[in-house]
């Protein structure tokens, strides 16, 4: 039976590439069995099938070409355990990393969406909130510019990336601003958060309680009007304002080129 085999013909039996199997050898991975010395052709043999099997095997697990080189050189059972174990640690990090996005995605998804089912807006609702885990940075913000500076500040501050928080981003206005109707110049900026484990000075928590919500369309630029028309029902109704309000744009520019989709929310904390 024949046991030698070109390049060409170990790339195909194997689904790899001949430019593949250059580098492997070049690198000491897999080397030929054997050069013709007139043409410079490489040649492999059934003995190596298994070899570059378990190349292949320890590649797709994720290991590194330097690791697996390292092994196939001392074929140590113990070592190759290590390895193993060290591999495994490393993916289930991964998949707790891939579990954590996918929440998001997933309330991100259910935000949008509820937000889009809401039939009326601009009326007051008092809805109760649970506890919520957010990062927050307290500055004096009154402009554009001055919200995209402070959201880089707050992610970098926090050792955040910023893709996944597209509509997790909000903004607070101080008590006795919104007691004395100025409600342009926000306080802080914060993302609302899912984890536990962030650990960061900035980590707080907007408390469980009653809020004054309303939702309306556009951004913050036309937010005046409803907070007057909080303001109005909450001494109509005989509460008390408990704190900052709570901005949210919802849907906004990053998800909509279509300003009539724009969707914020706003929420004064109450009691009696």
């Amino acid at each position: 039976m024949k046991n030698l085999f070109s390049i060409g013909e170990m790339a195909k039996l194997h689904n790899t590439t001949m430019k593949t199997l250059r580098y492997y050898d070049q690198i000491g991975l897999l080397e030929p069995i054997q050069i013709d010395v007139n043409n410079g052709y490489r040649y492999y043999s059934t003995e190596q099938f298994e070899q570059l099997n378990t190349i292949q095997y320890l590649k797709g697990l994720g290991f590194s070409l330097k690791d697996i080189k390292s092994h196939l050189d001392h074929r140590d059972i113990d070592d190759f355990v290590n390895l193993l174990e060290t591999q495994k640690h490393l993916t289930e990090k991964k998949i707790k990393d891939l579990e954590r996005v996918n929440r998001k995605f997933e309330n991100r998804i259910k935000d949008i969406k509820l937000a889009q089912g809401i039939g009326e807006l601009g009326v007051i609702r008092i809805v109760e909130m649970e506890e919520r885990n957010v990062i927050r940075l307290i500055e004096n913000i009154g402009s554009e510019p001055e919200m995209e500076i402070s959201l880089r500040q707050l992610e970098n501050l926090a050792n955040m990336n910023s893709s996944i928080f597209i509509g997790g981003v909000g903004f607070t206005v101080r008590i006795n601003n919104i007691k004395d109707k100025k409600f342009d110049e926000y306080n802080s900026i914060f993302i609302i958060i899912e984890e536990e484990d962030i650990d960061s000075p900035l980590v707080t928590t907007f408390p469980k309680g009653k809020y004054a919500s309303i939702y309306y369309k556009g951004d913050h630029t036309g937010s005046a009007p409803y907070y007057k028309k909080l303001l109005n029902y909450i001494e109509a109704n005989g509460y008390q304002i408990a704190g900052d309000a709570i901005e949210r744009t919802i849907i906004d520019h990053y998800i909509s080129k279509n300003k009539e989709d724009y969707l914020t929310e706003i929420q004064i904390p109450i009691n009696y």
